[in-house]
């Protein structure tokens, strides 16, 4: 359509919300499917939460809010920060969005010139390289191995930074892969970036409460405290405290960087929900609890699905440290042919043959820049995961 804007080209739709909407359509069917597509806790937003949402409503908070949060939300994640992150910054060096996506999305608006580029560890966030795309960067994609656990290495990052650099991407816990980095591989990654100091740092901490065993979670600026004045430390509510449908992500950051951000958000779509963001207030105030034990749920649950997949024929399953993802490798079933008589050559046609045969929905690796292998979100209970499991075995079991 001649009247599209070029930049349309340059991006492709997300494939999460592809399979996803494709499980839907066959459930629409009368087909009895079992998705594991969706990144979205299984859980309810707490009732305190809740209840913080219906007193703001009673009390009129309706009204159109500052840009850049309320100044009760912009408080609690500047004690958040400094609770649970040991980081010191002021309210004023925060910003609230409609989600995590926005904050990234306007980070790479106020920043990138044409040709500028973003280094993207791979597996990624499907958003990732899109949004990099549509603001007329290039994402350069940095592949990592199943055999690493699908972390970054200093020496690819170094090898990956040239003079247009403008930010470094890193997600720990990874949607899609669940691999946390330790404090160590992560001052490995801070030492590199030191050493370009013309490199900012965009860092996405959305799962952050979701680490399991012994693992303890950090965030770059926190390891290397004189990254602070090029580091955008991203997190949100959506994950922790199952609030996926409230739409509030937040970030803290240099003020230079905050100021930018403000000014293009008010001119997009100004100051996220008001009851939304006085829910969120209670969210990082209230009591914090109820995520242990979430945590722990989800750990039983990472535990059965790697332990089934690891019994699957063809299968190659890693243990991710964090997240609710497993990202199996499914190269051992290339080449195979499935019950339908279909040769499966990729990824693409592993999850598509296993929904078709099975009624399991999962997105192929290939959507997330590394295959051939598939994700697998385990934030449903522990009988729809072994069912699901047991239907992934028999898929492959069967395949000749």
């Amino acid at each position: 359509m001649a009247f599209l804007a070029d930049v349309l080209s340059r991006v492709k739709p997300s494939a999460t919300m592809t399979v996803t909407q494709k499980a839907r359509d066959l459930k629409a069917k009368g087909r009895d499917v079992i998705s594991l597509s969706v990144g979205e806790p299984d859980f309810d937003t707490p009732d305190n939460v809740k209840q913080a949402a219906i007193e703001a409503i009673k009390r009129g908070e309706t009204k159109y809010p500052p840009v850049l949060g309320i100044p009760p939300l912009r408080e609690a994640i500047a004690a958040k920060f400094s609770r649970e992150n040991g980081l010191d910054y002021k309210a004023s060096d925060t910003i609230v969005a409609t989600g995590g996506k926005q904050i990234l999305y306007n980070a790479f608006l106020v920043t990138m010139n044409k040709g500028d580029e973003v280094i993207i560890p791979a597996p990624y966030w499907v958003s990732y390289p899109e949004m990099v795309a549509i603001n007329w960067g290039d994402p350069v994609i940095v592949p990592t191995r199943l055999e690493n656990g699908f972390k970054l290495k200093p020496e690819d990052l170094e090898r990956a930074i040239t003079p247009r650099t403008k930010w470094v991407i890193l997600n720990s816990p990874s949607n899609p892969t669940g691999a946390a980095y330790t404090r160590d591989e992560l001052k490995a990654l801070t030492d590199v970036l030191m050493r370009h100091p013309h490199v900012w740092v965009l860092t996405d901490d959305m799962y952050e409460h979701l680490t399991y065993g012994d693992f303890v979670f950090t965030t770059p600026v926190q390891i290397e405290p004189a990254l602070k004045p090029r580091t955008l430390t991203m997190n949100g509510v959506s994950k922790a405290y199952a609030m996926t449908g409230w739409r509030i992500g937040y970030a803290a950051g240099p003020p230079e960087l905050i100021k930018a951000m403000d000014m293009v958000q008010g001119q997009q779509t100004s100051g996220a929900c008001t009851i939304a963001q006085w829910a969120s207030v209670e969210a990082l105030n209230g009591p914090q609890d109820f995520i242990p034990v979430r945590r722990k749920a989800f750990e039983e649950r990472r535990d059965l699905v790697v332990s089934m997949l690891g019994q699957a024929k063809h299968l190659l399953c890693p243990k991710p440290e964090g997240a609710f993802y497993v990202y199996p490798s499914c190269a051992g079933a290339i080449g195979k042919k499935a019950p339908s008589g279909k040769v499966i050559e990729s990824d693409v046609d592993f999850v598509t043959e296993l929904l078709e045969e099975e009624g399991v929905a999962a997105v192929q690796g290939s959507a997330f820049g590394q295959g051939p292998n598939f994700r697998v979100s385990y934030a449903t209970s522990l009988d729809k995961l072994e069912t699901a499991c047991k239907k992934i075995q028999k898929f492959t079991a069967e395949l000749r």
